[in-house]
Order: C-alpha cells, then sequence, then structure tokens
C-alpha cells in the first residue's frame, strides 16, 4: 500500500540552500546515542516532507572520524524519514572519473576503524544482509535526476570507506585501485550499515572533487577539494530537487523496509530490555512498544 514519502538528505553544510524548500525549521532532535552532528532542517518541497542533517555539522566543526553516525540514522528515523539519499564529496581511483563527475554508488570497501557500526549487540543479535547495500529504487532515482539535471555521472562505483582524517598513502590509493574501488571517501561507513539497520533505503552519490593520490606527482589538499565543493554544489542541489520532484505521488514498500525481519537471531527470552529502549526508533516496527 502506498503511503507518503519523507527524504532525508545528509551532505555537506552548503546543500541545505535547496531552491523551494518551504516552511524551513531546524529542530533538535534527541537520541539515546548521543548528539547527532546538527539540528535536522524540516521543510518540504511540494507535498514531500524534506529533512536535511548537515554531516560535519553547519560550518563543518565534526571530523569524519568523530561523526556520530548512530545518532545521525536514528535522528533521522525520528523526524519520519522514509528514505536517505546521502551526497558526500568522493576522490577518484579511476582516470574516467574526473573532479566534477558524479557517482552514483552501489557497493563499498569498509576500512574504517574504531567507529560504533551497530545498533545491536548481546541481547538483540542482529545480521542484517549488506550484500546489496543501497537501495537500487533511490539510486536510480538520483541517476535520472542527474540526467535531467545535465550533469556527468557514472551510475554503479565501489566507494572505499576509510578512516581519516589524514588522506591516503600513495601506497594505499594504488593498492585500493587494485582491490576494485573506483571512489574513495571517509564517512559512508558505517552511515550505510546503519541505515540498513534502521530499515531506511539509502542512496549515495558521490561528487568527485580531485584524483586521490594514485596519479604520479599528484597529492590531495584540502583547497582543491573545497573549490570543486563549492563548484559542485549546483548541480548537487539542482539534483536533489529534481529528484523530489519526480517522486510518485505514492510511496510503494521497499523490501529494505522489513530488513530486520530475518535479521535478528537472540531468542526473545533472551532480549536485553534496556538495549530494547534504546532501539524504540530504529527498530520500533519489530519490537513494537515497550
Amino acid at each position: 500500500m502506498a503511503g507518503p514519502w519523507t527524504i532525508g538528505i545528509i551532505g555537506g553544510s552548503g546543500l541545505y540552500n535547496i531552491e523551494g524548500l518551504k516552511e524551513q525549521q531546524w529542530i533538535a532532535v534527541e537520541t539515546p546515542w548521543g548528539e547527532p552532528s546538527d539540528e535536522i532542517l524540516c521543510g518540504r518541497i511540494g507535498d514531500v516532507r524534506v529533512r536535511f542533517l548537515p554531516r560535519h555539522g553547519r560550518g563543518h566543526p565534526v571530523s569524519p572520524s568523530e561523526v556520530n553516525a548512530r545518532a545521525n540514522i536514528d535522528a533521522l528515523k525520528r523526524a519520519g524519514c522514509t528514505d536517505i539519499l546521502a551526497i558526500s564529496a568522493v576522490g577518484s581511483l579511476r582516470e574516467e572519473l574526473p573532479p566534477g563527475h558524479f557517482v552514483v554508488v552501489d557497493q563499498f570497501i569498509d576500512q574504517t576503524k574504531g567507529r560504533p557500526s551497530t545498533y545491536y549487540g548481546s541481547g538483540f543479535v542482529t545480521h542484517v544482509s549488506m550484500a546489496d547495500p543501497v537501495c537500487e529504487r533511490l539510486s536510480q532515482m538520483a541517476a535520472d535526476a542527474i540526467t535531467e539535471a545535465k550533469g556527468k555521472f557514472t551510475a554503479g562505483a565501489t566507494y572505499l570507506a576509510m578512516e581519516g582524517p589524514q588522506f591516503s598513502t600513495r601506497a594505499e590509493s594504488r593498492m585500493y585501485r587494485e582491490w576494485g574501488a573506483d571512489v574513495i571517501g571517509m564517512t559512508a561507513m558505517p552511515e550505510a550499515k546503519l541505515a540498513r539497520e534502521a530499515e531506511l533505503p539509502y542512496a549515495l552519490v558521490g561528487m568527485v572533487t580531485d584524483y586521490d593520490c594514485w596519479r604520479e606527482g599528484e597529492a590531495v589538499d584540502v583547497a582543491q577539494v573545497v573549490t570543486q565543493m563549492q563548484a559542485n554544489g549546483d548541480l548537487a542541489r539542482e539534483m536533489i530537487v529534481r529528484l523530489i520532484n519526480a517522486l510518485p505521488d505514492g510511496r510503494k514498500p521497499s523490501p529494505i523496509d522489513t530488513a530486520l525481519d530475518d535479521a535478528v537471531i537472540t531468542a526473545p527470552d533472551e532480549h536485553d530490555p534496556e538495549l530494547l529502549t534504546r532501539l524504540d526508533a530504529v527498530a520500533g516496527r519489530l519490537i513494537g512498544p515497550l
């Protein structure tokens, strides 16, 4: 049965200047997982509710390694999101993906270290499938929107998530190319994993800012990344508006909406009540009222 859309957008600080976003209001959302990166900008475009969260906070005060992805995804779920579109700056590991190019990511290699990467643990052990880590429907919508905006993009790319905040060594960058990665970034993991655990369809559009450092004589610097991010911003904002305007009148259910149905392995009589209380948003459909 079709229902309303509420699109959550996770992106850079400058992307919330979305043309046509009505009834704008920044709202603080509390979560049992700590503080999100920022308040959530709530509004609507037409009949579609929009929830925007700056991944690093307004003004970029939060380091990639310190982004509280659990709080961010939980907050978006509490804000009523049905789907999440993530937008992220990435480095290119392929000659054919130059700065200014966009990629619609379909796979990930997670090389992050020490970041909390799950909502679940002892007392509610859960194993969601990440074989196909993004939402095919939302990814196709993003690709169509980039086409309508006349942007250059590649559909289907493998994103290597590194820890950072330092950029890669040349040896690492070349190794990641050998692994089959196409782009590199610092934030999509565990974000994509947590979205799946929260039963939120997730798509990621990467905006290429640089060639990383695998090319002889080239290195990445912040000034280069920021300049290209600003150049990419107009197209990213137009993509968002076109995607939202093209949404069907009713949202049909996604298989990801019930990703937890076959994922929980802990027997009901072994469930941890304290943990279940913290899962009231991300797993509320499954665990019901407490």
